[in-house]
């Protein structure tokens, strides 16, 4: 069976830890890296072709919004799911316009951030105001 690669970015590196053993524990997924910011984020999707890339909107240094723009522009196959504390619409929206895949809010099921990690590469983008 094919590993599934996902790249892992949030600025807490709790929550990136908990993600990466969560996550490597499911079978399928191989966690290629941990990136604490979007610009390492750009950087590492380069180097590492993630197939999926687990992306947080509040950050240092560069955001989740421009990341995912910048790594969408990159790698248009990667797929980008977001997660995030704010579900509201305008984040929602945002996340849209920059070319994410998926939009998660954090507290959601694990079994949830699963379905979406697995759902196939040629998946459409998320439609206004749906939350996984």
């Amino acid at each position: 069976m094919n590993e599934i690669r996902v790249l892992i970015v949030d600025d807490v590196e709790r929550v990136r830890q908990d993600l990466s053993t969560f996550l490597s524990l499911a079978g399928d997924i191989e966690i290629v890296g941990e990136a604490a910011n979007g610009l390492e984020a750009i950087q590492m999707a380069k180097a590492l072709q993630p197939q999926v890339i687990l992306m947080d909107l509040e950050m240092p240094v560069l955001d989740g919004y421009q990341a995912t723009r910048q790594i969408k522009r990159q790698q248009p196959a990667c797929r980008v799911i977001v997660l995030s504390i704010h579900g509201g619409n305008a984040e929602q929206q945002g996340v849209l316009q920059a070319g994410a895949d998926d939009f998660i809010v954090k507290g959601a099921s694990l079994e949830t951030l699963l379905q979406a990690i697995r759902k196939e590469s040629s998946l459409s983008p998320i439609s206004k105001g749906e939350q996984i």
